[in-house]
């Protein structure tokens, strides 16, 4: 397609930026129209970035070359969520939108021309995406644009604009939100799925270790009721442990150490030496929550955020997106230290929190919280896959060494063993196990075992490869919207109206 040799760049229904070029392409123009762009040179396909990282480039302010004022009048509607004042940051509210499809002949100059219009009736462009639609007669090509606007039907400047393009389309709808299964925009609807939990902290199973002990349920108990009275702009409460939990997590520490020091990854081991500095890790000690967020929002921009017992996939993977990682707070039975048939504090602060100090390591996690946000129930269950063989039970190389870098791993004594030094080979999981390349393609239809040593392990060449074969998965994924996350006001913005419909929170 043959775009304008004075293509208009539209935002808060000014013009911020003029692109003189002449170029021919086939496939998407852009994705958002925004005053937080990348500048670039040359006009090119500007991609949806995936990451915190990739959103740093979009936050640098541009000058405006047209308009003093430009960017300073740009408001959040771009992505269809606006916030209240901040007395009250937690109140979010969705901007009116709507999705129009084009069917527009190719001329130099068809772009300028539609976005022109938009201008002069102060519309303001959130997306637009084009793709080839027929060869009319003449022999003169179609390109299909769909373009999506701040408003509704019925508000003056819209219809004036609808009808106006009417006579320039061969083809003009109005398309429908998509229903997507709700998920939180901002980090204060984490307060609406953080209880949803599948398990109340305090409904152990009859096998459980601690299942006849009384005094270790009212305690489950007691950490419950904390989880669950925790909101999202709230400190974490401190836990006073006891000295019999302290010596579960000293018993836990006495056989992981010496594994760390031979079979973690460097990442690990570095983020587990400044913990023991900062926030107070020992055999001795069991870190506060609180401490290891604050250490961790520092460095990765992650935070903890406590629970009071298991939550479903797209729950806890939601999270995930905000960069928080919902954590349980209670310890495993005394009576068998070194087991537990579930994720408990030693499992959470030894396996998991150290990894969110590495840059790369917390940017995939969130890879897959983004990619989880409004997804179908059959990606969820393939992104939870992914995570189970990464986050969970992932393996590296380190030179010519494979290292640990998956919390169930660095977290049990018997899966360390058995997935690094072949000590352990249990029978119900075929034996020595096997190692393949970390593909999230193939990780995404491995089934797993939860009650013994994983069988299958995906080894990664490291966690850079890691997050970036997560990334190209999650943008191949038939997602409904692409999301971005904002860390400045802790929101995510999407590219597309959508009806946050199905599976909504009690008390949303």
């Amino acid at each position: 397609m043959l775009l304008s040799r004075g293509l208009v760049l539209m935002a808060k229904n000014k013009p911020i930026l003029t692109c003189l070029c002449n170029a021919t392409t086939n496939n998407i123009i852009t994705r958002h129209f925004s005053t937080k762009m990348e500048v670039k040179k040359e006009w090119q396909p500007i991609d949806t970035p995936t990451s915190t990282n990739d959103f740093r480039n979009i936050n640098d302010d541009i000058t405006d070359p047209l308009s003093a004022a430009g960017t300073h009048n740009m408001h959040k509607s771009d992505f269809g969520l606006k916030k209240t004042s901040p007395a009250n940051a937690c109140a979010v509210e969705e901007t009116p939108r709507i999705s129009v499809l084009m069917e527009l002949e190719d001329y130099v100059g068809v772009l300028h021309d539609v976005l022109r219009y938009l201008w002069k009736y102060d519309v303001n462009v959130t997306r637009i995406e084009s793709r080839p639609a027929k060869i009319g007669r003449l022999g003169k090509r179609k390109f299909d644009f769909f373009v999506d606007l701040d408003g509704s039907v019925g508000d003056d400047n819209i219809d004036k604009a609808l009808e106006t393009l009417q006579s320039m389309t061969t083809k003009l709808l109005i398309l429908d939100g998509k229903e997507v299964h709700w998920f939180p925009r901002h980090i204060s609807e984490l307060d609406m799925i953080a209880n949803r939990v599948l398990d109340a902290g305090i409904d152990l199973e009859s096998d459980h270790p601690g299942f006849h002990d009384q005094v270790y349920r009212k305690r489950r108990g007691e950490l419950a009721k904390v989880a669950r009275e925790h909101k999202w702009d709230r400190p974490i409460a401190t836990i006073e442990y006891t000295k019999e939990e302290k010596e579960t997590w000293g018993a836990v520490w006495d056989e992981m150490e010496p594994l760390w020091e031979k079979y973690a990854c460097k990442e690990y081991k570095n983020a587990i030496s400044l913990l023991k500095k900062t926030c107070g890790y020992s055999r001795e000690n069991i870190p506060q929550q609180q401490s290891i967020s604050t250490f961790l929002q520092k460095r990765t921009q992650f935070k903890m955020r406590p629970v009071a017992g298991l939550l479903s996939s797209r729950d806890f993977l939601n999270g995930l997106a905000f960069r928080v990682f919902f954590s349980t707070q209670y310890i495993r039975h005394h009576s068998k230290p070194l087991y537990t048939p579930e994720p408990d504090i030693c499992h959470e602060l030894l396996g998991h929190a150290p990894m969110f100090a590495d840059r790369d390591f917390a940017d995939f996690s969130q890879e897959i919280g983004l990619a989880s946000l409004g997804a179908s129930d059959a990606d969820i269950e393939k992104l939870a896959r992914c995570y189970w063989h990464s986050v969970e039970f992932g393996l590296c190389r380190e030179g010519e060494d494979i290292k640990a870098y998956g919390a169930g791993v660095l977290s049990s004594i018997g899966e360390m063993k058995h997935a690094l030094s072949g000590r352990y080979c249990d029978e119900d999981s075929g034996g020595t196990p096997e190692m393949k390349p970390w593909d999230p393609n193939v990780a995404a239809l491995q089934e797993f075992p939860i009650t013994t040593y994983q069988p299958i392990y995906f080894l990664a060449e490291s966690l850079q490869d890691a997050k970036l074969r997560m990334r190209r998965y999650c943008e191949d994924l038939p997602r409904p919207f692409f999301a971005q996350y904002h860390p400045h006001d802790e929101t995510v913005y999407i590219d597309r109206p959508v009806q946050r419909s199905v599976g909504i929170p009690e008390e949303a």
